[in-house]
Formats: C-alpha cells, structure tokens, sequence
C-alpha cells in the first residue's frame, strides 16, 4: 500500500524520534551537558553562560525519565519531534502541499548538525524549538489566523529569548517581515504585533531581572563577544565552510538556490512564499558573518535557522519537479541518513578511535571509571574534598556520582549561584588536564603541594587525556576570594573564586547520580 506525503510525515518523526531516544539512552553525556544537569539541580531565571531554559528542560527530562542521559535528553528529542512537525506545517502555510511539507521535513533532518545532534541538551534545543513555534504562529497570521495568535506568537518568542540571546535577532527579522508588503504593513498599525512585543517582553524580564540581581553575569558573559577585537576575515571563509558541510552539502546547494530564487521573485518559490522564514532570518545570518569578521563562529550556532533552510530547498526541488533538482534531493537524503546512522551508532556503541592521533569520542569515554579511579587516589591520599579546574571535567565527574567527597571548582566562583564554603581548609586532592593544571598553578594558592601520580582517561591505542593528580594543603589567605591563578584564570577579564559545585537534590554526598554513566 502506498503511503500519502500526510501519514509519511507521522511515520518519519516517529521513526526518528525512536532512534534519538535510543542514542540519547546510550551515549554518554558531553562536558556540557553535565553542566547543564548540574544547573537543573537548582533552577533559575538565569545562569553564567546562558538563559535558563535548558535547565529547566533538564530538570523535567529527568523527574519523569530518572537522572540518567536519557533524562538529560528527554525534552531536545522531543523538542526535535516537535520542530520536524512546525517545519512541515509551515511549508503548508505558506502555501506548500503535503508533499512540499514532507520535503521540507526530509531536508531539515538530512541536515547534518539537526540529525546528529538532535538530540543534545544545550540551549540551541529550545532556542531551535520556540524560533520554528514563533514562524509556525505567524504562518497562521499571515493565512488568515486570528490576531489574537500574535499573543501566542510573543510568548514563543520570548521563549526563544530565554533558551540563547541568538532568539533577539528574531524580532528585526519579524520587523523586516512586516515591511516587506502592504497587507503586512497595515498589521503594524494594530496593537496586535505590539502586543506580542510586550508579552515577549515580559518573558525576557525574567532573565533580565535575574541579570541585574547577579551583577549582569549572563550579559557580560555572551554580548562581550560582540565586541569586535581584531580584523580576521579568514574567519568569514571558515564560516561559510563549516556550515556548507553541517547543512549537508547536497541540502546546502537546493537551499542556496532557494534563497536566491526567493530573493528575486519576492520570496516566492516552488509555491511557496518564502518571505516570512528568510526574513525573519536575515538580521542573525548577517550578523553572524559580520562576527566571522573578527572571531571564529562556532559550529552550532545557525542551527536556529536551518528550518528556513530546508523551506527554500524543498521549494527549489518543487520549482522544478522533473529535473536534476529531485535526484539532488534524494542524494542528500541518503547522505544525511547515513551521517546520522553511522554517528550516532559509532558514539552509542563506543566505537573505536579513528587512529593513534585522532579521537573525537575522547571527551565523553570512561568518565565513570576514571571518577573511580580519582576516588579511590583521594582516599589513598587522605583528602577530604576533590579540586577540578576546569567546569567540564567538574560537571563530568560529578554526573558520574562516584566521588564521595564534595567537588571543589578552583576557578569562576559565579557560574554556582548556590555554592557554599569551600572545605578547602582540610587536605584536598585537585586534578585535570596537564594543559590546564601545573605545579607552579597551585604553589600560588596552597603552602603543600605534593605531586601524587597521574591518572588517564581514553583509549590507550589513540590520543588519551592525562591528569597530574596534586595533594594540596594550607590555602593561602583569600584563597574564596580571589580564586586559583592559573592559565585560564589569567585570561579571564572578572575576579574569580574557589567553590564547591552546588549540592544536588537531596543531601550531599548521600544521592548518587546517574548521568553520564
């Protein structure tokens, strides 16, 4: 039997979110994710690096699926569920059929960062969510909705706001949007789009009101970036690289051409009207390269509108139905599957190192067994506490739940909100990586340091991370104050401070933890 574009669409979210569930469940957490878990534990309007959304995810994703990756990860596999069917249902709105809307929905997955990382839990989840919820509503607008969706439509958007700061460039592009036509411009003469300004207003002030209670932390930390330093437009080649790759090529070539058909006929092509998504879209991508002018963009950040991407290449292959277009399509739908199939296999099985050198499992291999490994040295050496340098390897060994001590971060006192006196008056064993940890580092901030082994994390066969393990005693005088110098602090523009991470849930160190396990 046949299937129509219609219940295809079903079948193929269902389908993906079936294997997402299964990697999710079986890969072990990144640095990141492991941070993020650990702002779960103690919610928040607002967090060091980012807005809260992701903590709040998180949280949910593991009251009803444990603390476990699976947990972690619950709300972005859905959220990825969810935005596949907005990307569809937007193609229908804006003029497209089922099959346009299937299209779109191939593409958008076929699209290498969505299909093999959607399923991470970092703020690009929700952000990528709550952009595609805000074009879904206003799709509806455009086709006749009720005005009253434009509520609907800020609070999606300041949902968006309060998941990245990338969510702000989402309003000029709207703003673009409604200037583009006359019908649109006689939407900003009622209070309707207004509206939708202050309810997503509103939203952000959470955030906002948060920021301006911890010292405009999140702020300094994210628009500090926008600051331009130096003039390197070599960046700008990199960009367009890294993202022609992670759109997948195939994909990449059907949207460029989408895009540029859209721009020379008013955003309309293959029957759809592509003026709403590209628009709305503009200001971040210009932005974007304007950034590469002068710094590196990192890979993940247009990941927020790539479904606009997808739009334009399902409605160049529809322009042109018979042609070369199609088969284009179909091999980069192939591609896409096997990129996601054979990643996501390769980290949910622990594959094996590429070679002797390269390793790109090496950050989340064998967190739980090297956590036994540096619990067993602390008790060996008597110490009473566990000092980490680095936020990632912190937040790591402490989803493990195998240290039974508390956990110590010797640098950036501000990004634990909830952190309380650090013990590091008693004996303490502080480790991480060789690179980011010397001898010299903590003769600066404790009178003993004794040099007790060094501990490794990896395949032995490939590149492996080494850990020189220091027992340390007799903190210098502010030691809480001023934090450890070493080279990241050196680097940093703020004071920083030595803290504990903040205790889970229950009484530390009684609860055990299972994520990244």
């Amino acid at each position: 039997m046949r299937l129509d574009a219609g219940r295809s669409l079903w079948l193929l979210i269902l389908a993906l979110t079936a294997v997402r569930l299964w990697a999710a469940a079986v890969i072990p957490l990144t640095e990141d994710e492991a941070y993020y878990r650990l702002w779960s534990q103690h919610l928040h309007f607002g967090y060091y690096d980012h807005p809260p959304m992701i903590a709040w995810w998180i949280r949910l994703g593991t009251t009803l699926a444990g603390d476990t990756p699976l947990g972690v990860r619950l709300l972005p596999v859905l959220g990825a569920a969810v935005t596949t069917w907005l990307t569809a249902d937007l193609a229908r709105r804006l003029g497209g059929g089922a099959r346009t809307a299937l299209l779109a929905a191939l593409a958008y997955n076929a699209m290498l960062t969505i299909g093999a990382a959607g399923l991470i839990a970092t703020p690009d989840a929700p952000a990528i969510l709550f952009w595609a919820a805000t074009l879904a509503v206003l799709g509806r607008i455009a086709t006749g909705g009720s005005p009253r969706l434009w509520l609907l439509a800020g609070l999606t958007a300041g949902l968006a706001c309060i998941s990245k700061y990338s969510a702000l460039f989402l309003a000029p592009g709207v703003f673009l949007w409604l200037l583009s036509t006359a019908e649109n411009r006689r939407r900003l003469a009622t209070p309707w789009p207004w509206s939708a300004v202050g309810v997503a207003g509103l939203v952000f002030a959470t955030n906002l009101a948060w920021n301006a209670t911890h010292g405009w932390l999140t702020f300094e930390k994210q628009f500090g970036r926008v600051e331009p330093s130096q003039f390197r437009p070599g960046y700008l080649g990199e960009f367009l690289t890294t993202q022609f790759v992670l759109l997948n090529p195939l994909i990449a070539v059907l949207a460029g051409i989408g895009v540029w058909a859209g721009m020379r006929s008013r955003g309309r092509v293959g029957g759809l009207d592509l003026s709403l998504p590209l628009l709305a879209a503009l200001p971040f991508c210009l932005y974007l390269a304007i950034h590469s002018l002068h710094d590196r963009v990192q890979a993940h950040w247009p990941a927020t509108v790539f479904a606009a991407f997808a739009l334009a290449a399902a409605g160049a292959v529809e322009a042109r139905p018979r042609g070369w277009r199609p088969r284009v399509l179909g091999g980069g739908l192939i591609l896409g599957a096997a990129a996601m199939a054979g990643v996501l296999a390769w980290a949910g099985l622990q594959g094996p190192p590429i070679n002797s050198r390269t390793d790109p499992l090496l950050p989340i291999r064998g967190w739980p067994q090297f956590a036994g490994e540096v619990e067993a040295a602390r008790v060996r050496t008597g110490a009473e506490w566990v000092g980490v340098a680095h936020y990632g390897a912190l937040s790591q060994l402490a989803a493990t739940g195998r240290i039974e001590a508390p956990l110590v971060h010797l640098i950036e006192r501000e990004r634990w909100p909830d952190a309380g006196p650090a013990p590091v008056d008693k004996p303490g064993l502080v480790l991480d990586k060789s690179r980011r940890l010397s001898l010299a580092d903590l003769q600066a901030c404790f009178r003993s340091v004794t040099p007790v082994g060094e501990l490794v994390r990896g395949v032995p066969t490939s590149r492996v991370d080494r850990y020189p393990l220091f027992r340390v005693e007799g903190p210098v005088e502010g030691l809480l104050a001023r934090g450890c110098p070493d080279e990241l602090g050196k680097n940093r523009r703020r004071p920083v401070a030595a803290a504990p991470i903040p205790p889970p849930r229950g009484s530390w160190p009684a609860q055990r933890t299972g994520g990244g396990s």
